[in-house]
This record gives structure tokens, C-alpha cells and sequence, in this order.
């Protein structure tokens, strides 16, 4: 064999830089057994959730030391970003379908028509759905259809706004403008399918999958590895609606909030049976002589949740010139929201007034919210929104201690900023996401240059988590989760520990048949075949590719092809040994392009193609399992063809 010294050194040097990019992935799992173990002794309770806790701790606290595995100046993240990627099967996250809400995409077209005859064919298609199969716009056309009378799709109040003018004009017919409508619908979905790719790409787990369902608004996202359900439903639900609002201080609102009292009272009162009153008054009594006798004091919380009798047993207002008008604990804050809508209560707001609407803090501290009483207007425009952002990234604020978002604005946002601010210098403007209050801080000066920060407590994962989603954009309708399903550690263990026996048994029978049947040739076709599987595994850590059920299956099939060389060299090399040649002369035949080189390659060249077509056209576990089969083709042809003739 010419170049037989070259052959061997590329394949001692292939060996090496496998087994290197492998030990990345053994030292990962030394230090994840070593946090486990860390975990169960120091867990309070033998609870999954806090030895997940504990673990996440002791990860953490090795995550950025160099040297600390006894691995080169590597720390934990480095060796975690190199280690082989195992996908939702085997490594267990999070499995979701979304559902982009195509009512919302249509009140969104229709500029939030009040039309009535448009609403009742909406509220009619929601109905209808529940025991449908069909998209809901195709539901929505035939309620309006049937109620429509004499009025259109492209009435001014429905479809023909400014948005769509150049497309729905008075003239188009409803078949027509659904037509339209439906490249409408679909156009958006493809946005939102977009804003959750790009806000998945950097969510920070390894190879997320994230499909579109026909054409049906749904979108299948897997998140392997993913274990906090709480985030991973905040980040794929959240609008990212961004307003920046002025507001009315707790001071300017102090007397409304004493006639809303005054009114829920009275509210209350008429709701209220007699007897019950007596009741819970005479209750209260009790627990205040008991607290009494037991010195008990009584606390902010505390204060919050007694007799619900008036708005200020569940609100408690601040009367102060600040951007928060009140506190109430969590628990009450449904009951707050339905006292100041109720529109009695509202009728009290007038003058500059009016339209104030009431939003809460997004964090709440010791479950208590912070309320905060925004200057909207009859439209409910805000002054600037999100589409002025242009860039968005986590930071951490002067002190450098807390975490915060940091945003840059465009020219038009900068001026609107720089003009807003101006006009509020010593009064507060609030940042809202998505009906939630962020920050309400006070203006000391202008700020011009189009940069600001959201502050409000973050830990470093909800700061990247928000910057990401302003980064990637408002989502153009709500995306819904309609079905979840966490697969779960010991799932996922049950996944491997099962391909591991398949695999395993696969490889003990096929090397056990290969000595069996062809002695000392079957030792050396056998030491090939692990050579190859070093290979293999070296090659998809190397890649970054991940690791899937369908992908174990794929190597188990490139393992069989391989001996399926093997099988088909040796049979030559006995062949020629029968017709008289030698045995370097049968070698040498048998591994030749007029031996068993070509069958082989004919072999492996077709299911190479097929491999290739898998990829290109397949998604998911198909890729997986097709990246895998390529990559053992390519390791199969090389240890048959040079490792095997080396060793013979």
C-alpha cells in the first residue's frame, strides 16, 4: 500500500483529536455527578426542585474558575459549550406548541374595528372553533358571511384602513379581500415564527428545534436541556408590546382614590348582607383582642388584608409625589383591577384624568405590587413605543452590581426620547412591556443620544431574557401555548440507558460474529470498528452536531455497513487466496478497485446521497439522524478501506 506512513499518521492524528474533543464531554460529567452528590447532602428537603436548586448552586460556583476540573485553564462553561449535545430525547426540556392567535392578527388588520358586525362574526368564529377543525379565519368569513347584510370586508370600518388601502379598496369583494386578508394572516405568522427563532436562538440551550404546523398558526418548539417552564412561557408568550408613558404621582391622584374609596364602599355595602357585616366585624374584633393579648404588631401586609369592606382594604395609597399611587399584595390585585374599571368608579376620573388607566409593577416584593396610574389618551397611543429600538443588550447599572437592559434608540426615537424627557424634567415617565410596569424613574435632565435603561430588580437571567426579546421584536399577535410536555431527567435517562443497551449489543454481536467466522482477520476488523466509533462520536462533538435516538440509530446502521466492508473485503481476499495468489497478493486484490473497493463504494455513495437528501429536506430528528449516518459513512470507508489494510 503506497503512502502507507501518511495513511498511518492521519489516522493516529484523526484518533487523537477525537478522543480529545471527547474528554470534554467525560470532564463535564465528572463535575455534574460531583454537583449532584454536592446536592443531595445539601438539599433541606429530598425534593427534585431544591436538588435542582442546590446543583445549579454548586454549578455556578465552578462555572467561571480556570483550572478547577484539572482540565488546562479550562473552566466548567468551557468544557460544557465542547461536550457532545444530547437532544430533547436524551437529555430531556421542554416541548411546546404555540398557537399565533389569528383573531388577534385580524383585529390588529382591522385597526381594532369597533364595527359591530365584524366583532360578532369574531366572537361567533371563537365559538365555533371549539368544536371545529377548521383555521379560525375560514370560520370568521362564514359568521360574517352570514350576518353580513349589505356591509363589506373593505368597509372603511373593517379592512379599508390606511394600512391596507393600497390593496383593500371600497371596490373589492369579500371573496377578494379574503384572499388578501388570508396573505395577510400568513405573512404574520411568518413574522412571529421569525421573532421566536431569533428569541430562541438565544435563549442558550444547545440545537433548539422550532417548526411551523402547516398553515395553521401553530408553531412546535423543543427546547432540549431547558428546565425553568416559568421563563420559557414568559419568553415565548411575551408580546413585547414596548411604550414609554408619562404618569400621574400618588399625590395628584390622592383625592380620587378617597372617592373611589368612598364609592367602593358603598358598592360593597349594597352587595353585602347585614348579617354578614355584623359577623365579620365581630370576627375582627376577636382576632384584634387576641393579637392584642399575644402582642402582636401589626404589619404593611397586614394592614393590606383586613375587613374587605372599601378599595383601601385591598389598596393601600401612597398619597406622595412618586410614580407608585398604592400597594396591594398579589393576591388582591384582580379585586383592585375590578374596583377602578368599574365604571362608577371611573366616572370619578375627569378632566386631565379621564383616561388614566392603571397598570401594576412587573416584580412584586414580599408579594406586594406597586400601582401606577398612566396618562393615556382617548386612542390609548402611547408617545413612543418599541419600534424605535434598534439594538438591546444586558448590562449591569453604575454600581456595577444590578443587572439591567440597556437600550439604543433610532434617530426618530432619540428626538421623541429627547423631547419627552425635556418635557417631564422633574416628574416620572414609566417604561411598560406588555401592559407591565418596568421602571417609573424621575427625569433630572433631557436625555438626548437616544439611549436609556429598564432597572427593576432583575436577576442576569431575566435582564438577557428581556433584552433578547426587544432585540428581536414585538411579537404581531399573542402566541399562545396550547400544549406543553416536559421531558424530564429520568426520562430522558430511561432514553439513554435503553440506546446504550442497543448499542451495546449491537456491537457485541457484531464483533463476536466477525471473530467468530474470520479468527484473527475478525480481531482486526473489530479494532477498525471501535476505531470508527471514535471517530464517529469525535467528528459530532467536534461539529457541535447533537445527539438524538434517531441519531444512535444511524450509527448503529453505519456500524453494521461497516462490517458489511469488512464482510465483503475478506470474502475477495479468500476468494483470490482459492484462485493461487499470496497473501499479500489476495490483500492487496481484495482491497483493490477491481476486488471489493468498488461494490463498496457503490454501496456507500448511494446511501450517502440518500443521507444527503435526508438533510437537506428533513428536520429535527431526521437531520439528526441523517447527519449522523454521513458522518459514519465517511469514518466507515475510512476504517474498512486504510485502518483494516493497515492492520492486515
Amino acid at each position: 500500500m503506497q503512502n502507507k506512513g501518511l495513511i498511518r499518521l492521519f489516522a493516529i492524528l484523526f484518533g487523537l483529536a477525537s478522543l480529545y474533543s471527547l474528554s470534554f464531554t467525560f470532564f463535564a460529567n465528572k463535575v455534574e455527578k460531583e454537583a449532584l452528590t454536592y446536592a443531595k447532602a445539601n438539599a433541606e428537603e429530598n425534593d427534585g426542585r431544591e436538588i435542582a436548586k442546590q446543583e445549579k448552586k454548586y454549578l455556578d460556583s465552578v462555572a467561571n474558575i480556570p483550572g478547577v476540573l484539572g482540565f488546562g485553564d479550562y473552566t466548567y462553561n468551557d468544557i460544557k459549550d465542547k461536550e457532545i449535545n444530547l437532544g430533547l430525547d436524551l437529555k430531556g426540556g421542554i416541548n411546546a406548541t404555540l398557537q399565533v392567535s389569528v383573531k388577534d392578527i385580524l383585529i390588529g388588520l382591522s385597526n381594532d374595528s369597533k364595527n359591530p358586525v365584524f366583532n360578532k362574526a369574531l366572537d361567533a368564529a371563537s365559538i365555533a372553533q371549539k368544536n371545529s377543525s377548521n383555521s379560525y379565519f375560514d370560520l370568521f368569513y362564514q359568521e360574517f358571511e352570514k350576518i353580513a347584510g349589505e356591509t363589506k370586508l373593505s368597509d372603511p370600518s373593517i379592512f379599508g384602513t390606511k394600512n391596507l388601502r393600497e390593496k383593500i379598496t371600497f371596490n373589492t369583494s369579500n371573496s377578494e379581500a379574503k384572499d388578501i386578508i388570508a396573505g395577510e394572516i400568513d405573512a404574520s405568522i411568518s413574522t412571529a415564527f421569525q421573532v421566536l427563532r431569533s428569541r430562541i436562538d438565544k435563549f442558550g440551550v444547545t440545537q433548539p428545534n422550532i417548526q411551523r404546523i402547516g398553515t395553521s398558526g401553530r408553531i412546535l418548539i423543543e427546547l432540549p436541556g431547558a428546565k425553568d417552564v416559568e421563563r420559557v412561557k414568559k419568553l415565548l408568550q411575551s408580546t413585547a408590546e414596548l411604550q414609554f408613558w408619562e404618569v400621574y404621582t400618588g399625590q395628584e391622584l390622592v383625592q380620587f382614590l378617597i372617592a373611589a374609596n368612598q364609592k367602593v364602599t358603598e358598592m360593597i355595602a349594597a352587595e353585602t348582607p347585614k348579617e354578614k357585616v355584623e359577623v365579620a366585624k365581630e370576627e375582627k374584633t376577636s382576632e384584634d383582642s387576641i393579637d392584642d393579648l399575644l402582642g402582636a404588631v401589626e404589619t404593611e401586609t397586614d394592614s393590606i388584608s383586613n375587613l374587605k369592606s372599601s378599595l383601601f382594604s385591598y389598596l393601600q395609597p401612597t398619597g406622595q409625589v412618586s410614580s407608585v399611587i398604592g400597594y396591594a399584595a398579589v393576591k388582591d390585585t384582580a379585586k383592585v383591577n375590578e374596583y377602578l374599571n368599574n365604571k362608577d368608579v371611573r366616572a370619578l376620573l375627569t378632566g386631565d384624568y379621564k383616561y388614566a388607566k392603571f397598570l401594576w409593577d412587573a416584580k412584586s416584593t414580599n408579594d406586594v405590587l406597586p400601582l401606577y396610574a398612566i396618562k393615556s389618551n382617548r386612542n390609548d397611543q402611547a408617545p413612543i413605543e418599541g419600534d424605535v429600538i434598534s439594538d438591546a443588550s444586558q448590562q449591569f447599572d453604575q454600581l456595577g452590581a444590578n443587572p439591567e437592559v440597556s437600550m439604543t434608540m433610532n434617530g426618530n426615537g432619540s428626538k421623541l426620547w429627547a423631547k419627552m424627557t425635556g418635557a417631564n424634567v422633574g416628574k416620572f415617565v414609566a417604561v411598560v412591556l406588555d401592559n407591565y410596569v418596568y421602571t417609573a424613574p424621575r427625569v433630572n435632565d433631557a436625555i438626548t443620544g437616544g439611549r436609556t435603561s429598564i432597572s427593576g430588580n432583575f436577576t442576569i437571567e431575566e435582564a438577557t431574557d428581556l433584552a433578547n426579546v426587544l432585540k428581536a421584536g414585538k411579537l404581531p399577535a399573542a402566541a399562545h401555548i396550547i400544549q406543553s410536555e416536559i421531558v424530564g431527567p429520568s426520562l430522558g435517562q430511561e432514553a439513554i440507558n435503553a440506546s446504550l443497551i442497543s448499542f451495546a449489543i449491537a456491537i457485541i454481536l457484531v464483533l463476536a460474529w466477525m471473530i467468530l467466522y474470520y479468527g484473527k482477520a475478525g480481531w482486526y476488523a473489530d479494532i477498525a470498528l471501535l476505531v470508527n466509533i471514535i471517530f464517529i462520536f469525535g467528528v459530532l462533538t467536534s461539529f457541535g452536531a447533537v445527539l438524538t435516538l434517531p441519531g444512535i440509530a444511524g450509527i448503529i446502521l453505519t456500524i453494521g455497513m461497516s462490517v458489511d466492508a469488512n464482510v465483503i473485503i475478506f470474502e475477495s481476499i479468500k476468494e483470490n487466496l482459492r484462485s493461487g495468489k499470496g497473501i499479500n497478493g489476495a490483500i492487496d486484490r481484495g482491497f483493490s478497485i477491481k476486488g471489493a473497493l468498488s461494490a463498496i463504494l457503490d454501496a456507500n455513495v448511494t446511501t450517502l446521497l440518500t443521507g444527503g437528501i435526508l438533510y437537506v429536506f428533513g428536520t429535527g430528528p431526521i437531520q439528526g439522524f441523517a447527519f449522523t449516518l454521513i458522518v459514519g459513512i465517511l469514518t466507515s470507508l475510512f476504517s474498512a478501506i486504510f485502518i483494516t489494510r493497515l492492520l492486515l
